[in-house]
């Protein structure tokens, strides 16, 4: 077995995101430069999300282990100079988007939650790319597209939009705070 040394464990088990990574931000927090976190969750897009935050972050993500259902992050903590956490600065509402879609306006909606989290509930024609995949799908994408980013909460959302714009996209928004709260039409499995 191995054996990795960490300086604080995080337990973010049984959480759903943000939790983890609002977890993990303030453990973060709470340990000095170069030291090293252990994020322990269940929830299978913790990988992409703590992957992706730790980029925007400036900190540094080592890899994850997993032992069954459990998967164990392990980041390590940059100095304070490499910590800025970017933001995308392009955002609008929820409802912003949805008089937009009602104007049917010619746009793109990108949803970057995992896949079984669009299957129960997304925007119609929405287009379904999961953060974890959005670097080797991005191809999918039309750069002159306006494109409207969602998630849950608009955290992963903020983290695809900055992807996006560093390849090159430049009419992308993210959208907040996303489907956790989105009033407007939506499609499920059992409709």
């Amino acid at each position: 077995m191995n054996f990795i040394k960490t300086d604080l464990l995080v337990d973010a088990k049984e959480l759903a995101c943000p939790m983890p990574i609002v977890r993990t931000k303030k453990a973060m927090n709470e340990i000095g430069s170069g030291q090293v976190l252990e994020v322990q969750a269940t929830d299978k897009g913790s990988k992409a999300d703590i992957q992706a935050w730790a980029k925007s972050s400036g900190h540094q993500y080592l890899g994850t282990l997993e032992e069954g259902e459990l998967l164990k992050h392990y980041l390590r903590k940059s100095s304070n100079d490499e910590t800025i956490e970017r933001k995308h600065p392009q955002v609008i509402s929820n409802e912003e988007l949805e008089k937009k879609i009602n104007a049917r306006e010619n746009i793109v909606v990108l949803d970057v939650r995992e896949s079984a989290e669009y299957a129960f509930n997304h925007i119609p024609n929405a287009i379904s790319i999961p953060l974890g995949e959005l670097e080797e799908r991005v191809i999918e994408l039309d750069k002159d597209d306006e494109i409207y980013v969602v998630c849950r909460t608009g955290s992963r959302s903020d983290l695809a939009a900055q992807k996006l714009a560093e390849k090159g996209f430049i009419k992308v928004n993210n959208v907040v705070p996303g489907m956790s709260v989105w009033s407007g039409k939506t499609s499920t499995l059992n409709k």
